[in-house]
């Protein structure tokens, strides 16, 4: 099916969905999914549309005017596609049959009939007669659209469930998409896709606090609902920027000329282009979104990334994505009198500065290694490890293939009478990075807590639960399918919880304790590109003398999308033991070599973070009496580093 050669772990995929010169997120995140998985070093192919739907369907603009791409293109675009041309979905699809997997991005229930066409077409494996074929992935941004139509639900139900998986972005997504009868569904946050390039300095006002509300107006938006309460709070002002749709557009200009807001309402109708994004958002100070109802969106993080705080209601995903009182207020969705407080408060220009301090600019490559690493979980072979299989009326199966699904079959009864938390990546907060740096007790200890609170076996030693919290995140957020299939060897020793963490999780990791410079890859003499994990974490984690070792060996036991998760003391008094905080730049440079990437560099600058916490650890073993200092807190860290194979 693929042209990579043996043992290779790149894969063929097609993305199917819109792409430049349509508008919108859908049309940004598809684009910016081809770069990332083309840069995960697998081969991509975007099929997109010449015409994507009927006007009717879509009162506004389809196109971004003027021709300028919200973001940058994918150089392997073929637009083969016509909503009105059913021989372009049928041609198109059986030209996609080599591909390991098809990608295709859920737009609209009326563009079902299409998608199904070129999934089968293309003989994926619930739809073709031979059970084989690519496997089949639907990324459904809104299960259902916010304003449905008569029929969306069957619509939808036909395409879920005839498609391998399904990836949605919030839990309500995930618990619609199931209802209509989605086989598999895999939960993935939203990863960053913003336009409007580098942020500009903010234009400070002596006048009222001034609200943006930027995007197309829609009634499940609630512009309404912001311009209504403002008849109450005279001192803030509000821009709308975006195009009008139908009754909800003629509703704000409506409400906006009422002679009680004159003057502090201004309705730019019409698209807003990339280019005027960050000088739209540098003149105002905060950015609304007082939605009725919502999935996922990227307009907090586009907030956070030009530096506003956010008012918004609770609802989609704005809840976790928004600290209420720190850098942004958060209200119930349609409460009018809890949304008049609000701008109450935001009308205090000085309130509003506190909260736009708090603002902390967004992580945008660590989200994107947890997406790319979740697609490909879904779009590998292996993940149908556990899967249902209808070979009935088929070519006999081979005899090892019989013998391989009977111990699968008894792998899955043995974990399902085990009793297995169920914990997903939303579960573990911010806080817990992928990559990040020690040097204070009391991170250890917040770590240590959040594991109890998490249902996880104790651990007594803080510092070795921290390196595995760490490491059991970045495993749920990048190399799970939501099965608990991946392969997980640990090298970290029985001292460290990591194994018996995720093996509470339902995963079955190989756990072995060795000593020197032989790893268990060796001793286990695995394939090439045949594991998902490697873990080597406190307290048998890689030391100076050992990580150029450690990431030899990984560059080829890991798949592509793999992980390896390590730890490293950072110090400058034992150079054959620790790292200095000088050297990580070559060793993140080594690894980059054999194509591991870092998830998550983190805040931009790893080293700037090490330096840091060094000095912040210098400090409070300075702080300690005399007598005291020989147990407190090292000047040096522990360095948790989790790098992604290509």
């Amino acid at each position: 099916m693929s042209d990579a050669a043996p043992g290779s772990a790149s894969l063929r995929v097609a993305v199917v969905g819109p792409t430049h010169p349509y508008k919108g997120g859908v049309a940004s995140h598809t684009t910016e999914l081809c770069h990332e998985l083309a840069e995960a070093g697998h081969d991509v192919t975007l099929v997109s549309w010449s015409h994507l739907y009927p006007s009717f369907l879509y009162p506004g603009e389809q196109a971004v005017p003027g021709g300028a791409p919200d973001v940058e293109p994918f150089p392997r675009t073929v637009r083969a596609l016509s909503w009105s041309r059913p021989d372009t979905w049928v041609r198109t699809g059986r030209r996609l049959r080599d591909m390991d997997a098809i990608i295709v991005v859920h737009v609209i229930p009326q563009g079902v009939p299409s998608n199904l066409a070129v999934l089968r077409a293309a003989g994926v494996g619930r739809t073709s007669s031979s059970g084989r074929g690519p496997r089949s992935i639907v990324i459904a941004h809104n299960v259902l659209p916010h304003e449905a139509r008569p029929g969306d639900r069957r619509l939808m139900e036909a395409l879920l469930r005839r498609v391998d998986s399904v990836v949605v972005h919030s839990d309500s997504q995930a618990k619609l998409a199931t209802e209509l009868g989605a086989g598999h569904v895999r939960e993935l946050d939203l990863p960053p896709h913003l336009p409007g390039g580098e942020p500009e300095k903010h234009v400070d006002s002596t006048g009222p606090t001034r609200l943006l509300a930027l995007g197309i107006v829609r009634d499940y938006k609630g512009v309404d609902l912001l311009l209504d309460a403002m008849l109450d709070v005279p001192d803030v002002s509000l821009t709308v920027a975006g195009e009008m749709w139908g009754d909800s557009g003629r509703r704000v200009k409506e409400l906006a000329a009422d002679p009680r807001l004159a003057g502090r309402v201004e309705v730019h109708s019409g698209y807003v282009p990339a280019d005027r994004i960050a000088s739209l958002l540098a003149r105002h100070d905060v950015l609304t979104l007082t939605y009725r109802s919502a999935t996922a969106s990227q307009n907090v993080l586009l907030a956070r990334r030009h530096g506003l705080p956010v008012l918004a209601t609770h609802v989609g995903t704005f809840g976790s994505q928004v600290r209420d009182g720190v850098d942004g207020l958060l209200v119930p969705p349609s409460d009018r009198d809890a949304l008049v407080d609000a701008l109450r408060r935001l009308s205090d220009r000085s309130y509003a500065g506190e909260l736009r301090s708090g603002v902390r600019p967004p992580d945008l490559s660590g989200p994107w290694a947890h997406y790319v690493g979740g697609i490909e979980a879904l779009a590998s072979a292996e993940s149908d490890a556990f899967a249902d299989s209808d070979d009935e009326g088929d070519e006999p199966v081979p005899a090892d293939t019989v013998v391989q699904r009977a111990k699968d079959l008894v792998t899955a009864v043995r974990l399902r009478r085990r009793h297995r938390l169920s914990l997903r990546p939303s579960d573990f907060p911010e806080w817990v990075r992928a990559s990040d740096v020690l040097a204070l007790d009391s991170d250890a200890l917040d770590a240590q807590a959040l594991a109890k609170d998490l249902g996880l076996p104790k651990c007594s030693d803080a510092v070795a639960a921290w390196a595995a919290v760490g490491a059991v995140a970045a495993v749920l957020r990048i190399r799970d399918d939501g099965r608990r299939g991946a392969v997980i060897v640990d090298e970290s020793g029985t001292k460290s919880p990591f194994s018996r963490w995720v093996r509470a999780l339902g995963f079955e990791p190989v756990e072995l304790e060795l000593t020197g410079r032989r790893t268990s890859v060796e001793v286990l003499d695995v394939d090439t590109a045949s594991l998902d994990v490697i873990a080597r974490i406190h307290p048998g984690g890689c030391g100076a003398d050992d990580i150029d070792h450690a990431v030899g060996q990984a560059s080829w036991a890991l798949r592509s999308g793999g992980l390896l998760v390590l730890t490293l003391p950072i110090g400058e008094g034992d150079p054959e033991w620790a790292v200095s905080p000088a050297d990580i730049r070559g060793v993140l440079a080594r690894a980059d070599d054999l194509g591991l990437v870092l998830v998550g560099d983190v805040d931009g600058d790893i080293t700037e973070r090490i330096r840091a916490a060094s000095t912040s650890a210098r400090e409070v073993r300075a702080a300690q009496p005399e007598g005291r200092r020989e147990g407190a807190t090292p000047a040096y860290g522990i360095l948790r580093l989790t790098f992604r194979r290509r």
